[in-house]
């Protein structure tokens, strides 16, 4: 049998409200939707996938190098061509040695990417991390858009844990043109037609859940959201109640999620203690996967609780003008000419500077330098570094606000998208905290004035620009406890 021990979810923190659309637009076109979630502008797929991994890993207290399995799923991958799973797992620091698989294509992505994980347990594979994450865009005055959120869910997978999978069951039918995004677009579209989407729909949900081997019994159902009321429509087809559904929708308060719909839905479920949960995803085309998640009840296990890390708040109203900023739908696009040039081979050199906060010790004096390159910051030697991986948290010691005109050319996108932004230099510590060593950071989308010499802060990996078409990752910062 295989079980879930441990369970990450997120959200980008800024909301837009059914009301900012309607006072745009007349109108608003996503049912039963009140707000959904913005992904940042250096937020895209993988950094949310980043971000919902590594609460998983913490909510199961499993080590990096444990996991010998990764998936990540997304129906809109930051690269059309480009294995995402290379970059999530250095940004993990996973073994390079683990296996790895990229699921989209697909709303159903996040299940697909969670069956093959259950394969892979039940093969060879001891640990399995399974991330699904997604920021669907559509039309700006069509329904996809108004309802597109953004989120993302990570479950550490083992042999033996409180959440057990245990069933399953998919089935397929075919449904050309509810939902599609063609080669070289990037808005999602759909031919609209009422009946026939929801006849897809509701065909291929109840079709999987028929297939499972027990009738289920769920306190929670986490089911395909394209909206606030089609999952509800669907309730009959699989079965059950809408109480059921209501209990594990995110939906209404976050929107569409795309591929990361149903692992968000059933992440939260697990994280609010529901005992049994029926997950059951859709994908245009048409499929749907359906699965059934069971918690040991209190008396037969000690630790029956699901261990669950989430971060779904949200606290940054957008008016409707900062929404399309977010998106750089009314930007004008980075400068010509100037900035900062880093060529890819360059770059790749500090992946683990970026990534995992690697400094160096001074084989000479023992000093901390970041990065650790050329001559030693306290005694000017050039020897050798004994690599420290830095904790994550630390002090400012220095910040400044950069406005509209004061960004470096390569943040100048950045900046006409997000607003200002705060540059610091941040004591970052060691895991033992008894050492620092100053770096120079960027800030996150959070307010400038959050940024305060000798407040904390804690590190993340967000998008920091695009040059030569590939987009580098790399560290931010934002206020501790975020």
């Amino acid at each position: 049998m295989t079980a879930i021990t441990g369970v990450g979810a997120y959200a980008p923190r800024f909301r837009i409200t059914s009301e900012a659309f309607e006072d745009a637009w007349g109108q608003f076109h996503a049912a039963g939707i009140s707000e959904k979630a913005v992904p940042s502008a250096d937020e895209d797929a993988l950094t949310m996938g980043y971000e919902a991994a590594t609460r998983a890993l913490e909510a199961a207290e499993a080590d990096p190098d444990d996991i010998d399995w990764l998936a990540f799923a997304t129906s809109r991958p930051p690269a059309a061509e480009d294995d995402l799973t290379a970059r999530l797992g250095a940004m993990l620091a996973l073994s390079e040695s683990a296996t790895r698989h990229a699921f989209t294509g697909s709303t159903r992505a996040g299940t697909r990417a969670l069956w093959a994980g259950l394969d892979a347990l039940e093969a060879d594979a001891t640990t399995a991390l399974v991330v699904a994450a997604d920021a669907p865009q559509g039309d700006p005055d069509d329904g996809i858009d108004h309802a597109a959120g953004a989120g993302s869910a990570a479950f550490v997978l083992e042999r033996d844990g409180p959440a057990e999978i245990v069933d399953r069951a998919e089935y397929s039918a075919p449904y050309p043109g509810t939902r599609f995004r063609n080669t070289g677009e990037d808005e999602t579209q759909g031919l609209g037609i009422t009946q026939y989407d929801r006849q897809a729909f509701t065909e291929t949900i109840g079709g999987a859940v028929a297939g499972l081997e027990d009738e289920p019994d769920p306190d929670a159902v986490a089911i395909q959201a394209p909206d606030g009321k089609l999952p509800y429509r669907a309730a009959g087809a699989a079965g059950v109640g809408t109480e059921e559904v209501r209990a594990a929708a995110t939906v209404h308060d976050l929107g569409d999620l795309g591929a990361a719909s149903v692992p968000v839905s059933l992440a939260s479920a697990l994280a609010d203690g529901y005992e049994s949960v029926l997950a059951v995803s859709h994908g245009s085309g048409a499929g749907a996967d359906a699965v059934v998640v069971s918690v040991a009840s209190k008396t037969d296990r000690s630790d029956s609780d699901v261990p669950a890390v989430t971060a779904l708040e949200g606290d940054g109203p957008l008016t409707y003008a900062e929404y399309l900023r977010q998106r750089g739908i009314v930007t004008t696009g980075p400068p010509s000419g100037g900035g900062a040039y880093v060529s890819v081979p360059s770059w790749r050199r500090s992946i683990p500077q970026r990534y995992r906060l690697e400094a160096g010790r001074c084989s000479a004096c023992d000093a901390l330098s970041f990065p650790p390159d050329g001559a030693c910051d306290d005694c000017g030697a050039l020897a050798d570094y004994e690599p420290v991986e830095l904790a994550g948290e630390g002090t400012i010691e220095a910040v400044t606000t950069i406005s509209q005109g004061g960004a470096p050319p390569e943040f100048a996108e950045q900046q006409a998208r997000s607003g200002d932004y705060a540059a610091a230099i941040v004591a970052l510590e060691t895991d033992s905290g008894d050492e620092t060593v100053s770096v120079p950071a960027m800030g996150t989308d959070a307010d400038p004035a959050a940024f305060g010499v000798g407040d904390r802060i804690e590190t993340t990996i967000r998008r920091i620009y695009t040059q030569e078409g590939v987009t580098r990752y790399g560290f931010k910062i934002r206020p501790a406890g975020e």
